[in-house]
């Protein structure tokens, strides 16, 4: 008996020490992964950049370009880092902060010209690309040069390689011109096999964010608004990058047929394409782009490269400034319920910012940046509200708005003093609407069947049930009370007639230059601009900017490094498994239907526009 125990329990025994072991592994393994996250995060902020004698700054930008990046990418950016994974394309940059280092290395005497390398820079939207594109506009001016070199070059990318003083391009490269669409996702059939049932409640003709859950196709109405900005947004594009390139728009880009023409007469060799269509100025080698390059700044033994420091290396001494402080305030995503979540604006968070600002004596004017496609309506109102209040308290209000201020985002604008909109800014999207899903049907078909009491027809709105009509004409008042207030507002902060703000209302999306023509903004500018006229309001001749930042707690450097680790490996795991196009829908998902969109506002009522998406890549 004791024999055959032994035998029987011997597989029992190696079984439990195999758990063991990769409990005991585990645990380690994530036990050094905590203790490299804490040496990471104690070594960057112990960090010191290196110094340049003289040489070039390389504008080498990973990822996107943003008004306010999320928290903490910079360490997300370590994380993948210290796991051998590949540069972070999702990594955001700040505007300002990329701005402000070109014009102050503009004037460092050890500056001695920009080198463009962007093949990790995915994109920013117009507006962004403008604002960067005067920054090295002032840098070329001052009579240093600016180089851009490169593999290939994305829309986004050429638009910042045109104010080059010279473009290179390797051998097997190419110039990616090809124009701007929007395609967004339809699932009416969808939800119908799924037997969901979408109850919409809207107001406006070109309110077309509901249309996914309505229709399979865009309608008449968004196809025509939809097609006048995205064919604006186009020509100013080829306008400013045929003015660098000191050519025509229509030499630039001579349409589809010319192109391919062009293609077959060099045997499909886009880089010689891109020479003979002067969209780059020299075809070379990486030795031959590292010579040059090295002719122009000098040879670093020690890095083994021409003389140079990151962008992100760069660490220019801060002036110091004086005189009254201008507070700017920070509107960067979709607007939520409650406290800000990275990539959100926080209507909470953010109005408790603005009252700051309001009390504060130190601050006498306030620029609000707005880049937002709008969302909850009462957080919109929250934050409205807020800046109402800081105007009314004799402080100065001035709208900068970046490459979008529509529904939401021109909602909490309307208390301002002045709106400034760049030329390519999406803004206007007057209206409202509201969505309430319920399943009845779906649990219906697999034999799950709610049923109950209540007082009231009110009482008893369940996802699980039909809804009740009396609820859903509830819904349709409220929404139509919302779009009247939001009327009423912007004519009272415009100066017009109700009926004239419902004109070029009803939803529809309107471009910067359009918006001024039709009353919605004042000027057409950047946030320079904004920030002058702010100055300029409060009668102020020297001023300091007092920018409201969140500053991240230990805690949270540590919980977004352990999900930075996460999100770093966790998607190479999916790609292995799933196929390349499941993977690219469900992104696309994402951000077309809004699955990344925080829908808390409590009246399910939302200014929100999932048309105004206008990221240049």
């Amino acid at each position: 008996m004791c024999i055959l125990w032994r035998i029987t329990s011997i597989p029992f025994k190696w079984c439990w020490r195999l758990l063991n072991f990769i409990r005991e592994f585990i645990l380690n393994v994530f036990l050094l992964v905590l203790i490299s996250i804490i040496v990471g995060i104690y070594l960057q902020m112990r960090h010191t950049s290196p110094m340049l004698a003289k040489g070039a700054l390389v504008i080498d930008l990973t990822g996107t370009v943003v008004d306010k990046p999320a928290m903490n990418h910079k360490f997300r950016q370590f994380g993948r880092e210290l796991l051998w994974a590949s540069s972070n394309r999702l990594q955001e940059n700040s505007l300002f902060k990329i701005v402000d280092t070109f014009r102050q290395a503009k004037g460092d005497a050890n500056i001695t010209g920009l080198v463009l390398s962007l093949k990790n820079f995915a994109g920013a939207d117009q507006a962004s690309l403008e604002y960067i594109g005067k920054a090295l506009r002032e840098f070329r001016d001052s009579g240093k040069p600016i180089y851009a070199i490169g593999d290939k070059y994305s829309q986004a990318q050429y638009y910042l390689a045109s104010y080059a003083n010279k473009i290179y391009l390797t051998p097997q490269g190419g110039v990616d011109l090809h124009g701007i669409a929007t395609n967004n996702f339809y699932y009416k059939s969808l939800l119908d096999k799924l037997k969901v049932n979408s109850h919409i409640f809207r107001v406006g003709n070109y309110k077309s964010a509901v249309e996914p859950f309505l229709l399979n196709n865009m309608s008449d109405d968004a196809r025509k608004a939809d097609s006048r900005w995205v064919g604006q947004l186009w020509q100013y594009y080829l306008m400013t990058v045929a003015s660098n390139r000191k050519t025509t728009p229509e030499k630039l880009f001579p349409g589809a047929q010319k192109i391919l023409e062009g293609l077959r007469v060099v045997n499909g060799n886009t880089a010689q394409f891109a020479l003979n269509n002067k969209w780059v100025d020299e075809v070379a080698s990486r030795a031959e782009i590292d010579a040059a390059m090295t002719k122009a700044f000098g040879w670093n033994k020690h890095e083994k490269a021409f003389n140079g420091i990151s962008i992100y290396n760069y660490q220019p001494v801060t002036l110091k400034q004086h005189g009254g402080q201008i507070a700017v305030i920070l509107a960067n995503g979709s607007i939520i319920d409650g406290l800000e979540t990275p990539g959100s604006v926080g209507g909470d968070t953010t109005a408790d910012q603005i009252r700051d600002a309001r009390i504060d004596p130190d601050i006498k004017a306030i620029v609000f940046r707005v880049n937002s496609p709008g969302g909850s309506v009462t957080a919109s109102e929250v934050i409205r509200s807020e800046l109402a209040s800081a105007r009314a308290a004799g402080k100065p209000v001035v709208i900068s708005m970046g490459g979008m201020a529509a529904s939401g985002g021109y909602w909490v604008s309307t208390p301002a003093n002045y709106i400034i909109a760049s030329a390519s800014t999406l803004t206007g999207s007057i209206g409202i609407f509201g969505v309430v899903n319920t399943v009845e049907n779906s649990l219906d078909s697999i034999g799950v069947h709610t049923d109950g009491v209540a007082t009231s027809p009110l009482a008893d709105v369940s996802f699980s049930k039909m809804m009740p009509t009396e609820f859903s004409q509830m819904m349709q008042l409220r929404v139509e009370s919302g779009y009247g207030n939001f009327i009423t507002l912007v004519a009272q902060s415009r100066h017009k007639a109700p009926e004239e703000i419902d004109k070029i209302g009803q939803g529809h999306v309107w471009i910067g230059n359009d918006a001024v023509q039709n009353g919605l903004v004042d000027q057409v500018g950047d946030f320079d601009d904004a920030v002058r006229k702010a100055a300029e309001l409060a009668q102020l001749k020297e001023y300091q900017l007092k920018w409201y930042l969140n500053e991240p707690s230990l805690w949270a450097l540590l919980h977004t490094q352990t999900s930075s680790l996460i999100y770093a490996l966790l998607p190479q795991f999916i790609r292995s498994w799933l196929p390349a196009p499941v993977t690219q829908v469900v992104e696309r998902l994402k951000i077309d239907v809004g699955l990344d969109f925080h829908w808390n506002d409590p009246q399910n009522c939302y200014a929100f526009c999932l048309s105004c998406k206008q990221i240049l890549r």
